[in-house]
């Protein structure tokens, strides 16, 4: 197959609701992946991989939010994940007007904070920084990261 028949298919699958894409946030100031999105299902009960389907819920949520933000809060809100060349990578990152405000990792049971997470919130001064775990009543503040349970993020988004 050609690389445009397959590029054509995923854009009629995501046209089609089966899928969606997020995109790395770049700037000037960071030594980024410029492509190579990160592909995500709209039923996350598709995927058999118990930490892969985990980290599609949360993208699905985080997507509703950054609807909600764009469509009645009238915000410039967009979903991004943060990679750089040196292959550090956080999951997610809500921008507001193309600056980074949230940044999250999701992991299933690991409560020490990713230090990618710190990386990014010190090079970027992200205000929000959060790593969420699919174990309940968890809600840790270290290394100015809130490490907090599923259930509990979740119910702060909309």
């Amino acid at each position: 197959m050609s690389h445009k028949a397959v590029s054509h298919w995923f854009d009629l699958l995501e046209t089609f609701y089966y899928h969606f894409r997020i995109y790395p946030f770049t700037s000037n100031h960071i030594r980024s992946l410029k492509k190579e999105p990160k592909l995500y299902l709209w039923d996350w009960s598709e995927i058999p991989d118990s930490g892969a389907r985990f980290e599609n819920l949360i993208a699905c949520h985080l997507l509703k939010f950054v609807h909600y933000l764009h469509d009645f809060e009238g915000y410039r809100a967009e979903l991004r994940f943060l990679r750089d060349l040196e292959k550090r990578e956080v999951d997610f990152l809500v921008t507001i007007d193309k600056r980074p405000w949230l940044a999250v990792e999701v992991k299933l049971s690991d409560t020490n904070p990713s230090p990618a997470l710190s990386l990014f919130k010190k090079k970027w001064s992200i205000p929000f920084v959060y790593q969420v775990v699919r174990q309940p009543e968890v809600n840790i503040f270290a290394k100015q990261v809130r490490v907090i349970s599923a259930d509990k993020f979740l119910a702060a988004l909309v």
